[in-house]
């Protein structure tokens, strides 16, 4: 007896008049906002410009898509091109199906164009989006549940989610592995979070550290997966995938520490005027300066004799007329004084 479950929507997309809104892809959008967003964040906490992050996720958003969506045809081209299948619904997107490992690895190509335009290192970037990105990923699982894909095992736990009969899937309630995944995305981005806080990460090692926690928890909830797939030695192709990228990412952090202590100082330095420019303006600067400075000798020269003639000149020759003025009239009154005296 089914005592609770979590129920699957009847339908994955509501039609708005002739405009279909699909769960999945409100999902995806959802989960880059918020990607978006935190990385904007820790960006800016880094030293760099606001607006950045969302510049270069114009770039590695559709090469992931793009490249998600590569991955998944070729590991799973059997749902595409064997017999009674429909090539054409290898580009209907928006009916689930994308590879993580397609999806990081053409972003960071479009990332890295981005990067170069922008003239900041990508690995400094990577790092700031790290967190963000395992978010959009836990959001981005919910498209499973709208599609009804993707789950686990049989099982009766109050958690199970109730899948309804339709075409490659039987009725039940099975192991929710959407969820799983979801919940450890979150988890993964917090721990990002944490140990860049504590440990200073940087040069690609917070992006690094993301990688190889995501693999961890791909590992075992890829295993309790029970769709179509190819297998390797027994084990499904994506969790060999999964060993393979976070031997790599673990690599990767430790010659990173060793070689590249610490984190970048600079990550998106200030775009000044380019040489040329800034020639031709020390040039222009050089001849104003030259042209002031000669006015100012100009000047100089004129007016200096002039400040010394109209100025000092009658300051100095006021007492010495004075001083003459005063003897001419005491010699006069001197003369006046023995005339007197001799006619007396």
């Amino acid at each position: 007896m089914e005592l609770a479950y979590i129920p699957s929507p009847s339908t994955g997309v509501i039609h708005l008049g002739p405009i279909p809104l699909r769960g999945y892809a409100f999902c995806i959008i959802i989960g880059v906002f918020v990607a978006v967003w935190l990385g904007n964040r820790r960006w800016i906490a880094r030293g760099g410009k606001p607006g950045t992050v969302a510049d270069i996720a114009v770039w590695a958003v559709p090469f992931g898509l793009v490249g998600g969506r590569l991955y998944h045809v070729i590991t799973d081209y059997q749902l595409y091109f064997g017999e009674g299948r429909n090539w054409v619904d290898a580009f209907k997107i928006w009916e689930g199906g994308l590879g993580i490992w397609g999806a990081i690895a053409l972003g960071a190509v479009g990332a890295w164009i981005g990067c170069r335009l922008r003239g900041i290192p990508l690995p400094a970037w990577a790092d700031a989006l790290a967190p963000g990105i395992a978010l959009a990923q836990a959001f981005g699982r919910w498209g499973n549940w709208f599609n009804q894909e993707l789950y686990g095992r049989a099982t009766d736990l109050p958690w199970a989610v109730k899948i309804s009969e339709g075409p490659n899937r039987v009725a039940g309630t099975y192991h929710p592995t959407f969820l799983y995944e979801s919940l450890w995305c979150v988890g993964v981005a917090a721990l990002v979070i944490w140990a860049d806080r504590r440990f200073k990460l940087g040069h690609g090692r917070a992006f690094a550290l993301y990688v190889a926690a995501y693999c961890v928890g791909r590992s075992w909830i890829e295993y309790m997966r029970v769709d179509e797939a190819h297998h390797i030695l027994g084990l499904r192709l994506n969790v060999w995938t999964s060993i393979v990228v976070f031997l790599l990412a673990v690599i990767y952090l430790v010659l990173s520490a060793k070689l590249r202590p610490g984190r970048e100082e600079i990550v998106e330095p200030d775009r000044g005027p380019a040489a040329g420019d800034a020639k031709t303006l020390t040039g222009a600067d050089a001849t104003d300066a030259d042209a002031t400075d000669a006015e100012a000798k100009s000047v100089a020269g004129d007016k200096t004799p002039s400040l010394v003639k109209a100025e000092d000149a009658p300051k100095d020759a006021e007492p010495k007329d004075a001083e003459r003025a005063d003897a001419e009239s005491a010699s006069g009154t001197a003369s006046e004084t023995a005339s007197e005296a001799k006619k007396v």
